[in-house]
């Protein structure tokens, strides 16, 4: 076990960093005015409790118990002058060990010493970080009422300021959200939106409530025609982040269990998006854009809109480009159109659709790997006198061959060998194994 001998204690702040002896001395541990002076209440404050709710925070090391590597409660220290967590190092003793954990120094002594000096230490620098969380907490919750409030009564740019700052709050602490939603917040803001709403508004009511948890009120209250109509204006109109919260909250609104299909079959809708995708210089648009895209292609009757407005070249376009989580939603976008005879025909006419769909069927997941597979097949039926020769060409046949050979499963092997099949009706089988450009082995 390595050695491990904190010494020291980073206060925070200000960058002091001092041993145990200096702290006692110089009265921090007391009313000196150092952590001490930070735990005036009458409130008696629970250890536990504090170093639970604080546990993100970087701990001073002199605090950490070596076996555990946690923040002491019950710190006791051993003859050897090692401190540990009381309940660690007895669980330690109660196993047969009978040296120190940190220096293996055999025990001539197996008393433990509370080290009440370093406890206090302790619980004052825990009371001092938990009571200015608990006054920034407070601070956060009376600024989010207050601006709750002004927004009540202003309009205009006053509004917009309103609603700029209570975003920041929003955004920036997890205590503003609840208080958001304890105090009604979320539906307010929400009244906020309307036929008339100006997009300096929708941006910033869109960008809060995308970040808070929607009850389905709130939900069933933003799907009101008049709401969507605007997201949409603002999809098509805003700057990127506001493009961004768009459809964020639009995808948000689809996953309700009674969603209208026909609030997102506006062809405003899926040109915005396609914007969103096409827009090489935000490509942070292009992870929800695909997430929102499969949502809607989910739904047959919106599926003819998709292909007519061009979706399928585009996505054709990405794909070698994308990652793993985006590669996924483009396939399976398409995977969904090709359940249309015109999204078929859509994909033979794009000239990289094989071959960027050929070079996805290794190297990738099994789920990337089999909306690949399923979209050939659709393309390679629909026209295989045309499409199972530029498949072959672009070394279909050997990577169905070795899908076929992996560990993936049955289903996934029945698709690789029908389309295997497929390929090779138009060759003779000393000629399709010279066209494949197959190795010894898979030959």
């Amino acid at each position: 076990m390595p050695m491990y001998q904190p010494s020291k204690v980073d206060l925070g702040g200000g960058g002091q960093v001092l041993d145990l002896e200096t702290a006692v001395k110089d009265g921090i541990l007391g009313g000196g005015g150092g952590v001490g002076g930070a735990v005036a209440t009458s409130e008696k404050l629970d250890l536990k409790k504090m170093i639970e709710e604080l546990d993100s925070v970087e701990v001073p090391s002199v605090f950490i118990c070596p076996i555990s590597l946690e923040p002491m409660q019950d710190p006791v220290t051993l003859c050897t002058g090692q401190t540990y967590e009381r309940s660690n190092i007895l669980k330690w003793q109660s196993l047969g060990h009978f040296t120190c954990p940190t220096t293996m120094q055999e025990l001539w002594d197996d008393s433990l010493t509370p080290n009440k000096t370093l406890y206090h230490l302790i619980y004052s620098w825990y009371s001092q970080k938990y009571l200015a969380m608990k006054k920034r907490s407070e601070d956060v919750q009376g600024r989010v009422l207050e601006i709750l409030e002004t927004l009540k009564k202003v309009k205009g740019k006053a509004r917009v300021q309103a609603l700029k700052e209570l975003r920041q709050v929003v955004v920036s602490h997890s205590s503003a959200k609840k208080t958001m939603v304890d105090n009604g917040g979320v539906g307010l803001v929400t009244s906020l939106l309307g036929p008339f709403t100006s997009h300096a508004v929708g941006s910033e009511v869109v960008g809060i409530l995308v970040n808070l948890s929607l009850d389905s009120e709130s939900k069933s209250s933003l799907t009101e025609p008049a709401k969507i109509s605007l997201m949409i204006d603002m999809l098509n109109e805003g700057s990127i982040d506001t493009k961004v919260n768009c459809t964020r909250l639009i995808q948000g609104l689809m996953e309700t269990k009674d969603f209208d299909p026909e609030l997102i079959s506006s062809l405003s809708l899926l040109v915005g998006l396609l914007r969103l995708l096409k827009d090489k210089r935000h490509p942070s648009g292009v992870q929800p854009g695909l997430a929102l895209l499969r949502m809607i292609s989910s739904h047959e009757r919106v599926r003819g809109s998709i292909v007519t407005i061009g979706v399928i070249p585009q996505l054709v376009e990405l794909l070698p480009g994308l990652n793993a989580e985006c590669l996924e939603l483009a396939l399976s976008i398409l995977d969904n159109l090709c359940s249309l005879q015109e999204g078929r025909t859509a994909l033979k006419d794009c000239p990289k659709m094989i071959p960027n769909l050929v070079k996805l069927l290794m190297g990738h997941s099994e789920s990337c790997c089999q909306l690949a597979l399923s979209i050939l097949w659709a393309v390679c039926k629909l026209a295989p006198e045309e499409c199972a020769p530029m498949a072959v060409e672009a070394g279909l046949a050997a990577k169905l061959l070795l899908v076929i050979q992996s560990g993936c499963n049955p289903k996934l092997k029945q698709q690789s060998a029908e389309l295997l099949k497929l390929c090779s009706l138009n060759y003779t089988a000393t000629n399709f194994i010279s066209k494949c450009k197959l190795t010894r082995t898979l030959q």
